[in-house]
């Protein structure tokens, strides 16, 4: 059996309010090609398949679309798909009747009947070309308050609920299991130690923080466990069979070097083999100028010697970086006149200050902050944000507008 395992497509999103709906359709044309090119038997999609919980028209055709032209180039194919954090339950389930009769099988919440868990519904049966069952799969989605029940005297009542979902999963799957029938795992969730993206917005912390699952949650007799929430591909405990794919599409700048993958492997029997990587093509380029901060006139050198613009339909998404003695109100504009006819996006305007050298607080006391004037608490606040002493004209500007609100207050 040849299996895929990806995740986190959050079809419909935007970067720094730029459409993306050309880099996933070209990434789903990728994939619908690969599962065909390496004759998969089955897709394992772990969760955020959209963006927000009601998303549009477009991302759901989008989503449709590709399933039915990966059944119909590999009509064999099994695929199963888990809900993540960003996806709403109910809509994600809403054609589950319709789309199981092509071997295809959507689990948007676990259900609870008479406080027990129905794990009749999250392990699911991998079977071959002919119909025979070749593995088990606990297909858990993403578990919110109210889907687990409460552990008595757990020290990690969230990691704690989570570990006995998963191994009473495992032990529902053993009454069904075959001896030479292997078991795998989804989920979609936040592992302990796992790295997560550098400013990457949208794979934001789960119950602030608390949410976090030791790998030991995964019995050691499930042969491959593939997860999604995380957008950096990556091996979890250092084993080699319990991965994140990571996200299809870079999430921020600092992937601008990042290859992102889907996860091949091969089930044999009761093991998981040949575990590796596919990368996946990048359709929209990320650009970084200049790759370190520098001062203003420098970094509109820089972006006057980008390229003209071309006939090209997607060009790059520009970060600009910029280095700052104090606020330029013509910041913007400046860099979008230069980037007039050039080969393109903005996206991104990434502004630093020289750091101060004293780092240490002034603690103050409750006298001394009642005779601090306005034009004080606005001087030291400039100096703090820009390490650099207020322009007299700036300060001006202020002692005016101070001076008027007094008039209006006396």
């Amino acid at each position: 059996m040849k299996l895929l395992h990806t995740a986190d497509w959050h079809i419909g999103q935007t970067f720094y309010e730029n459409d993306r709906s050309y880099e996933h359709q070209k990434f789903l044309e990728w994939l619908t090609a690969t599962i065909s090119e390496k004759e998969i038997d089955v897709l394992l999609i772990c969760g955020d398949v959209f963006d927000v919980s009601n998303p549009a028209a477009s991302s759901v055709t989008m989503f449709y679309n590709f399933l039915m032209k990966s059944v119909k180039g590999r009509p064999n194919l099994q695929i199963i798909i888990i809900a993540g954090n960003h996806d709403s339950p109910a809509r994600l389930e809403a054609p589950k009747p319709l789309l199981e009769s092509s071997n295809i099988t959507i689990i948007g919440n676990v259900e609870i009947n008479d406080k027990s868990i129905n794990y009749e519904k999250i392990v699911v049966p991998i079977k071959n070309g002919i119909g025979q069952i070749k593995a088990w799969c606990i297909a858990m989605p993403y578990l919110r308050p109210g889907d687990y029940p409460s552990v008595a005297n757990a020290s990690a009542s969230y990691a704690d609920s989570i570990a006995a979902i998963y191994n009473e999963a495992y032990a529902h799957t053993l009454t069904a299991r075959q001896a030479g029938e292997a078991v795998i795992a989804l989920g979609h969730l936040h592992t302990l130690d796992a790295e997560v993206s550098e400013n990457d917005r949208s794979e934001r912390l789960i119950m602030g923080g608390v949410e976090f699952v030791p790998v030991s949650v995964f019995h050691d007799n499930i042969v491959y466990t593939a997860l999604g929430h995380i957008h950096k591909a990556q091996k979890i405990g250092g084993k080699e069979n319990i991965r994140y794919s990571g996200s299809p599409l870079p999430m921020s700048f600092s992937e601008v070097n990042y290859k992102h993958q889907v996860i091949y492997f091969e089930i044999e029997g009761e093991q998981a083999k040949n575990i590796q990587s596919i990368e996946i093509p990048i359709t929209v380029k990320l650009l970084r100028v200049p790759s370190v901060p520098k001062l203003l006139n420098e970094v509109l050198h820089e972006l006057n010697q980008l390229p003209e613009a071309t006939d090209m339909e997607n060009p790059p998404f520009l970060e600009v970086r910029v280095l700052l003695d104090g606020p330029e109100p013509s910041l913007r504009h400046q860099i979008e006149n230069v980037l007039i006819n050039k080969n393109v996006r903005l996206a991104k305007i990434d502004v630093k200050y020289p750091m101060g050298n004293n780092s240490e607080e002034e603690v103050m006391s409750y006298e001394k902050l009642q005779e601090l004037q306005p034009v004080n608490v606005f001087n030291r606040i400039y100096k703090s944000r820009y390490n650099n002493e207020t322009p007299e004209e700036l300060l001006s500007l202020f002692n005016q507008v101070s001076n008027e609100i007094s008039l209006k207050d006396n």
